[in-house]
């Protein structure tokens, strides 16, 4: 009965992968590294292939493990439905309709945890779901995505703020301290909603409270103590801090980018940079540190740590810091390589999980 209950739950994590190794595969056609049978409609959809049949699945799996009720798995269902729509070539509108109702689920699966545990980690996160939902629903209307990306942006960096201030209730933290994340939250939120519905560019206001949230994780965050510890514990902070260290990045380009045009654009190579230092450099980072924890949860099945795991992380950073100088410097070769070893790192990422689950369950059968 225990693996009937697991393999819906295994089934929808095998969805995500799937959608990253998709969305991998079109951010190469998008870097130019193009093959004669590959469909146009896949690099079309890098960013919602990475953001919602990724990220989207996979967070709304997780918080519906979490809630223990089968109707949260609905959830990660219609948007994996959503995805497999866009990658078939349905109609984009029916397509991201299912996977704006699949962010709404995760609306009311936060409201249901915000109820049974009213916390500033929950409201945290149940912001994230909300500007996830914003996005898409903007997205839908006909707004293009650079100018309702800063909304994913938000999901992402809330989602993942909110589940390290979950964490951090071990800490039993101050008044003062938690005053000063309401702070940083404030003003991140202020940037969100100014950059889509005021005239006054909202875009630095962010950009501040994203650098402003960096700073304070990497001040406050457990990671700081658990760093002085051997194994997993190491690994999960370097990996923590290294990501808070990109959060800071992209908020830094963020809040310093000069628009291009009328309506606020920047130039692609800021976008870029700014873009895959959040993505990349701080989601992966939270990704690599989590994923020890949270695909055991969601699988069913243990992960061991090796230190093979940090040849991944560390080259998500190496070939990052080429990606981003690329940009800045106008070296498309650079940019473009750089890109290249960042879809390798990634690759490398699953191929360790899985050495990682196999030493697992070995570990596990000699101890039975």
């Amino acid at each position: 009965m225990a693996a009937l209950n697991r393999l819906p739950r295994l089934l929808l994590l095998l969805a995500a992968l799937f959608f990253l190794i998709l969305g991998l595969f079109a951010g190469l056609m998008r870097l130019g590294w193009n093959w004669p049978w590959a469909r146009p409609m896949v690099a079309v959809n890098h960013g919602p292939l990475m953001i919602c049949g990724f990220l989207g699945t996979l967070i709304s799996l997780e918080r519906a493990v979490a809630l223990g009720r089968s109707w949260g798995y609905a959830a990660p269902a219609i948007v994996g439905v959503g995805t497999l729509g866009l990658v078939a070539g349905i109609s984009a509108k029916s397509a991201m309709l299912l996977i704006m109702f699949g962010s709404l689920v995760l609306v009311f699966i936060f409201i249901a945890v915000l109820l049974r545990q009213p916390a500033l980690y929950t409201a945290t996160m149940s912001l994230g779901a909300g500007a996830w939902l914003a996005g898409n629903v903007l997205l839908l209307t006909g707004i293009t995505i650079p100018r309702m990306v800063h909304w994913w942006i938000g999901f992402l960096v809330l989602t993942i703020v909110g589940e390290r201030l979950e964490l951090n209730r071990l800490l039993a933290p101050s008044r003062y301290t938690k005053s000063t994340f309401g702070i940083t939250l404030a003003l991140f939120l202020a940037g969100l909603i100014c950059t889509s519905f005021l005239s006054v560019r909202g875009d630095r206001i962010a950009g501040v409270g994203m650098l402003a949230m960096a700073l304070w994780l990497a001040r406050y965050d457990v990671a700081r103590l658990t760093v002085h510890r051997a194994g997993l514990p190491r690994f999960i902070a370097v990996s923590l801090f290294a990501g808070y260290g990109w959060l800071g990045v992209g908020g830094l380009i963020w809040a310093l980018a000069v628009p291009v045009d009328a309506v606020g654009s920047f130039s692609f190579v800021m976008y870029d940079a700014m873009l895959h230092s959040i993505f990349l450099g701080f989601v992966f980072s939270m990704i690599f540190a989590h994923a020890p924890i949270i695909f055991p949860a969601v699988a069913g099945r243990p992960l061991a740590f090796r230190r093979v795991f940090y040849s991944h992380l560390g080259l998500l950073h190496l070939s990052l810091v080429g990606r981003v100088a690329g940009d800045l410097s106008g070296w498309f070769w650079l940019f473009r390589w750089a890109g290249l070893w960042n879809v390798i790192a990634l690759v490398l990422f699953l191929a360790n999980s899985v050495y990682g689950m196999v030493a697992g369950q070995h570990e596990r059968a000699l101890k039975s």
